[in-house]
């Protein structure tokens, strides 16, 4: 099965513009996007978002901190619309595992996308709470472990095959740093990647030769270089 992409942004105008693609399969945000995007009320700006988006799926995250209010958010979110993917973290600031909210949620057939993962342990901790029906995301998130010098692929490559018993669960590749991570999650049939929208665009461009790649660079410095009027 094709890895497919999610654009990875709560920028309106973006949403608007790559809700066009074929490519583009579904979005992700969290609270951090919703704030850089200049959201001022999250249930507002959520529901424009969903405007903007309003079939494919769409993850929206609780930020709550404690069981009760999580609980609570998670439910108010999934009523805002049929496509929403309601964002739990696999465990809070704290460090404890969000296992109880997780199994009520999905007992209740709220479709989720469980975030800030990193490990197939916690990847089997969730597999283990779950049922076989109700759609479910797990994002497991690569960029970050890589910029910490801790290689994700062997944290993938066991999350994807304890999930072959679950035709209702999808691993994600999550915190991309550069395109190439496209080619990595779709040779490790990771189920989606989601990807900033710049980041898709240059997808995009894929298949330029080595050749090609070195003329354009060269141009790139002749054309900044004679900008300047550099002389020696």
């Amino acid at each position: 099965m094709p890895t497919k992409i999610y654009c990875d942004s709560a920028e309106i105008s973006q949403i608007k513009k790559f809700n066009k693609k074929k490519i583009v399969k579904g979005f992700t945000t969290n609270p951090s996007l919703m704030r850089k995007a200049g959201a001022k009320d999250y249930k507002t700006y959520s529901k424009k978002i969903l405007k903007a988006c309003p079939s494919k799926p769409v993850s929206l995250e609780v930020f709550a901190d404690d069981y009760i209010n999580m609980k609570k958010q998670a439910l108010k979110i999934n009523t805002w619309g049929k496509n929403v993917y309601v964002k739990i973290p696999v465990s809070n600031s704290k460090g404890v595992f969000m296992g109880k909210i997780i199994k009520e949620l999905n007992n209740k057939n709220i479709k989720l996308n469980i975030t800030a993962v990193y490990s197939a342990k916690q990847t089997n901790r969730i597999l283990k709470l779950i049922n076989k029906k109700t759609k479910v995301i797990i994002s497991i998130f690569a960029g970050r472990a890589g910029d910490t010098g801790k290689d994700p692929v062997p944290e993938f490559k066991k999350s994807i095959m304890m999930t072959k018993k679950f035709k209702n669960v999808e691993i994600l590749w999550a915190s991309v740093r550069e395109p190439y991570n496209y080619i990595q999650a779709k040779q490790l049939g990771c189920h989606i990647i989601t990807i900033p929208p710049s980041t898709i665009e240059k997808i995009e461009n894929f298949g330029k030769s080595f050749d090609q790649l070195t003329k354009n660079t060269v141009k790139a410095f002749l054309i900044d270089s004679k900008k300047s009027k550099f002389k020696i």
